[in-house]
């Protein structure tokens, strides 16, 4: 599970990375990512009940997209807020997938050092 101190938590916090962030897509995923005057990064996630009317469901991607991001948290820069939104059509993959393309999100948005 991503550390308390890695999670974008309030509103006005996703608020400021949805007008001032730049974005990057991959397949299904998109990322919006703002500069904070933080030492650490933090990181959001969006799942709306378009991608599943399943709560398990979304949890499920929920969870998998903190842990990719906990396991990848040395290399990505510090400093930055980064909101993540998953749109439909995104099938429920098995973790390995999901992976790939989160690198690649990560590599085109150029958030990992």
């Amino acid at each position: 599970m991503l550390p308390e101190i890695n999670r974008l938590k309030k509103e006005k916090d996703f608020e400021k990375v949805f007008k001032k962030g730049k974005g990057s897509k991959e397949d299904f995923l998109y990322l919006k990512v703002v500069k904070n005057n933080l030492e650490n990064s933090r990181f959001g996630f969006i799942i709306s009940k378009k991608f599943s009317k399943k709560a398990v469901i979304r949890n499920k991607i929920r969870r998998r997209l903190s842990r990719l991001i906990e396991i990848k948290l040395p290399k990505i820069k510090k400093g930055i807020d980064a909101a993540i939104t998953v749109m439909p059509g995104l099938e429920i993959g098995d973790f390995w997938e999901l992976e790939d393309k989160m690198n690649k999100l990560f590599k085109k948005s150029g958030i990992i050092s």
